[in-house]
Parts: C-alpha cells; structure tokens; sequence
C-alpha cells in the first residue's frame, strides 16, 4: 500500500495562511529565509520521511529491538533512515547557523519533524530525545559542558535520553531515590534505578547522553530537592571524543503495544559504584530545568498523536473511496453495482470526524510552535504574552489531541471494517502506536491537575484573561460573515462557560482543593474543547478568505475546511455545556465511592 503521510495542502494552509509564517522573515534572527528557503525545507523533510522513515515502519513494529544479555539488535533500515536525518541537519535545525544549525523557526522545524513522526513514529523518537536533550543542555548547561556534548549531539554522533521515572515513583517525581554524591572533583557518583526510558540503549550512535534526575544527599525532601545530572553511557573526552564506558547498565527492555521500534529500557546507574555525572546549573533546580525538556515534549507528544492520527485518518480515506459495499437506501435493487463505502452518510461521518480532530489538534500544534518563536524573536511584551499563553495550551496541546486522534484511529479503524483489525492493514498499528501517548509525558488526569490546580489560576487568571482577548480578536474576524458570525456565538458562549466554571472553582482551590481538583480532567476536556473549537474559527476564516481569492484548485480543499468547522461546532462543542454543568455542581461521586466497595 502506498503510504500517505499528510494532505501536504493542509500543511501549506497552516503555515502561510493560518500562521503566515513568512512574517516571522522579517525579525533579523530568520531575515536570510523566505516562503523558498521553508518550502525547500518541508519538500526535503517529506523526501526523506517517506524514502526513508515510512518503509520500515511495519517492519520495525513487527521486528522489534532485542536484547541478547550484551548487546540491543534491531533492523538495520533505522539506522539508515536516521544517519539520513542526521545529515540533513534536522537535530540542529533550530540552533544558531554559528552551531552548525540552520536557524529556523520553530513552527518551521515541528511542521518538518511532523512529516518523520507521520512517517515512523518509532524510529523518529530517537532524534526527537535528543533534540529536546540537547536544548536542555544549550540552555542551562554550563559553557564547558556545551562544548563537550553540543557539538556531537546536534550532528547526531550522540543521542540523549530523559531518564525521570523511577519503578517505585511512577509519575509521582517527589519519590524519586537516585542518588547523586559528590567526589570532590566536581563529578557526582550516581546510584539508582530507572524505567520506561525510551532511547536508553542501542547501538544507533557512539554515545548516549542521559539527563537524569537523581537528590544530592543532604537536600530537601520532595521535588524541591531535585538535581539535574548529565550521565554519558560512555565517558567524554575533553576534546568531544568518546572515552571509558561508564557505569550505566541496561537491566532490561519493556515491550509496549506500539512503539515497538524504539528501545523502552530499565537501567541501572552505578552498579559497580563507578557512574559519574555532571551537575546541570545548581543544585535542587534539576526538575525546573527538566520541564523545560518536558514542555517541550508534551507539545512535541500532541503532534506525535496528531499524526498517527492523521494517517489512520488518510488511509481510511483512501478505502473509502475505493472499497465497495452495499447501495443507497433508497436502492434495493441487488443487480445495481455497490456503492464506494464513502457514499453511506455513516462513513462520511466518521471521515468527519477524523478531520476536525486531526486538523483541529494539527492546527493546534503549529500554533504552539508559533508561540514558542514569538517568546524568543518577540518584542518583550509580545515574548511575555506568548510565554503565558503558551503555559496555559500546554497541558491542551499534550492531551487533546492523545485522545481525540487516538479516537481518530479508532474510527479508522471502524471504516476498514474486519479488514481494520488485521496487520496486513496499516491501521491497527497506529492505533497501537498512538494508545501510548495518553500516557507518555503525564497522563490526563495529570495534565488536568495542571490545567486547572495551577495554569488557569495563575496571576489571578492572566493567562485565562489572555486566551479570552486572543479569541476574541478571531471573533472579531468573522464580522460581515452570516455563517462564521454564528460559530463566532456559539464559540463566545463556550468561553463564557469557562469564565462561569472558574468562578466557582477558584474559590473552593483555596479552601478546598481536593474537592475542586477531584474532576479536574472534565476541565481539561471542556475547555479543551474551547480551544480546538477556537482553532477551527482560525480555520475557517482563512478558508472563507482562500475562496474569495477565487483559486479553482483550491475550491474544494476550502470548503472541506468550512465543513469540517461546521461539524465540530454542530457535533462536539454543544458538549461543553454539560461538562460545565457537571464541574459547577462540585459533584464528588468519585471522593465518596469507597475504595472497599469497587
């Protein structure tokens, strides 16, 4: 089967008529690209996603790493596809052209690494790690620390890791136990266990560089006393070269549902007493500087779920159209051909679905990516606004799009019919690969008890005040337009849903806040929902401008945008109303349900 990896219109539309992205060529950082230089980007990103990244994705997830006692094995066509990547200069890509990258937006390097996760999800994992590894260490890495590991990471010699959980703490980071002892050298003798750590061995690069949370002895208990630690699988030499294997053990791999091609270890740090790590920054900052790494994997975690659910959505689009089954209700006539099953109301339906989630989240996405750009290259008021807003969507870009484009293949699933649940079809495995990342950088419930416990009550709601003036101002742009003035309703009373929720969850935040948190991620669902519908408005007005240009070509694309927005506001916004309802009640079914009587 031919594989699809994204409507390549669709990421146009988002970046030069949603975001225009050509203005951010105007701030001197970017003033040497131009709509040539992005476009020439994405055309090498799609070229090697799909040459590359796409044809072994089955194979990988059929095939997956081994572990011998020794050494990990695993197909060869990963390293291929990677040295490809790596050559390309996409690990450097947003990094000054002084490090060797090519100092592109934001938005631009996620809308290009969405085409790799779209394509292998598994094997993108790998430079997505180390990208987000070696933004930590350029930013709060000590200048001699930048020239050890920098230069071999951002060529892709060495990979990195995040190496937080541990068996007995799951996600709950204030138990964490690794140890980490001073030497009097300036080296820490590091002592633990960690799990789940994607990436945390293979033979893929000459070195693997953990960023490992670990308490400095003495400290304070909780998070408050944790420390932030560059651990290298092999020693570094002063002059980048890679010395002396450290005391870093792989225990074990984790095999997962989906994922498969990417390693998933249980490792053990100083078995032998001889591990060594470096201090990032000061001592009991390490979580501060960790989520750094995490904020930007939750975000980067969304686009990977989006684009899993974006190919379910295009390979069930593509059997649709071409898979014949029954006739018109009308018809009983069983001499007549059988309809494409993209005839029957009920698959258009489910198609429908799948675009106003995954366009929505994708949409979403790029947005954020938007925002981290304005927070570097903006004015100081502009970088500030951006932070907040940033801060505040977060939590939404990470778990909106894990559950709704994982419904997304669900559905597509659903389409192919018996044929879906077999593995000579693409579709169950992105629903495999994408049931991972509800989980993957805190689940729901935790995105939730950010959402609501800190981020929409900060500054005394700045943020919340913040989000509401932006969608206004897309409010404002669909004056003049009878049917987008409609969704512009529908969407101000979705905010003032929020608006009337937080007034009375805020108070009993203060007073009592495990009963205000105990339905938090009905929160996060309701004004989740607030924000896709939202994004959609962006869509639409911009599909509304496209059709009044007048391009024939296009036509089509356009109107499929205006309906998928008139789907999401007819089917899935009405929802928030009784998620609302339910939070302002301040039910407490869940508080009071015995744990004896489940």
């Amino acid at each position: 089967m031919t594989s699809r990896i994204i409507n390549r219109r669709d990421l146009d539309f988002q970046l030069f008529e949603v975001l225009n992205i050509e203005e951010l060529t105007s701030r001197p950082r970017y003033a040497e690209h131009s709509r040539e230089t992005f476009l020439a980007v994405l055309d090498t990103a799609e070229a090697i996603a799909t040459e590359k990244f796409a044809p072994h994705n089955h194979k990988a997830d059929a095939n997956e790493p081994s572990f011998d006692g020794r050494r990990v094995s695993m197909i060869p066509e990963v390293a291929e596809a990677l040295k490809a990547f790596c050559e390309a200069g996409f690990i450097a890509a947003a990094h000054d052209f002084e490090l060797g990258g090519m100092q592109l937006p934001v938005t631009m390097t996620q809308a290009a690494f969405s085409l790799f996760k779209g394509a292998n999800v598994g094997t993108a994992a790998y430079p997505f790690l180390t990208i987000a590894n070696a933004n930590v260490i350029h930013r709060f890495g000590s200048e001699a620390q930048k020239q050890k590991y920098l230069p071999a990471l951002l060529a892709g010699r060495f990979f990195g890791t995040m190496a937080l959980t541990e068996p007995q703490a799951g996600s709950s980071l204030s138990d964490i136990t690794t140890s980490a002892t001073p030497n009097g050298d300036g080296s820490y003798s590091i002592s633990g266990n960690k799990i789940f750590i994607s990436g945390g061995d293979h033979e893929l690069s000459e070195n693997i560089i953990h960023l490992v949370l670990a308490r400095i002895p003495g400290g304070p208990p909780g998070v408050k006393g944790i420390s932030l630690f560059i651990v290298p699988k092999f020693s570094v030499n002063e002059d980048g070269s890679v010395g002396a294997k450290n005391d870093v053990t792989l225990t074990g791999l984790i095999h997962k549902m989906g994922y498969r091609g990417t390693t998933s270890t249980m490792l053990a740090f100083g078995e032998q007493g001889a591990c060594r790590g470096e201090l990032v920054g000061e001592e009991h900052k390490g979580l501060t500087y960790m989520f750094h790494m995490m904020n930007e994997a939750r975000i980067g975690v969304g686009m990977g779920a989006v684009m899993l659910g974006y190919r379910g959505y295009l390979a069930s689009l593509d059997y649709a159209k071409e898979r014949p089954q029954g006739r018109a209700p009308t018809n009983k006539n069983p001499a007549e051909p059988q309809l494409p099953i993209i005839e029957h109301a009920d698959v258009r339906r489910m198609l429908l679905a799948q675009k106003a989630y995954v366009e929505g989240g994708y949409a979403l996405c790029l947005y954020c990516a938007r925002l981290v750009d304005e927070t570097r290259v903006g004015g100081t008021e502009a970088a500030s606004d951006a932070g907040l807003l940033l801060d505040l969507l977060t939590p939404i870009a990470k778990s909106w799009p894990s559950q709704w484009c994982l419904e997304a293949n669900s559905l597509a699933i659903q389409i192919h019919g018996g044929y879906g649940y077999t593995r000579e079809y693409p579709v169950e495995q992105f629903y495999r690969d994408n049931r991972l990342n509800p989980i993957h950088e805190g689940t729901h419930g935790i995105q939730a008890l950010d959402l609501l416990g800190r981020k929409a009550v900060m500054n005394k709601g700045a943020a919340m005040k913040l989000f509401a003036t932006e969608v206004r101002k897309s409010i404002a742009d669909t004056q003049g337009d009878p049917t987008l003035t409609t969704y512009a309703i529908e969407l101000e009373a979705a905010l003032n849903e929020v608006a009337a929720s937080l007034q009375v969850l805020a108070p009993i935040l203060a007073s009592n806040p495990t009963l205000a948190l105990s339905n938090a991620v009905l929160f996060l669902e309701a004004f989740g929902h607030t924000v896709i519908a939202w994004i959609w408005l962006r869509q639409a007005v911009a599909a509304q401008r496209g059709l009044q240009q007048g391009i024939p070509a296009d036509a089509a694309f356009y109107r499929g945008k205006l309906a998928a927005c008139r789907w999401f506001y007819r089917w899935e916004l009405p929802k928030v109303r009784q998620w609302h309802e339910l939070l302002r009640s301040l039910d407490d079914t869940t508080l009071t349900m015995p744990p004896e009587s489940f």
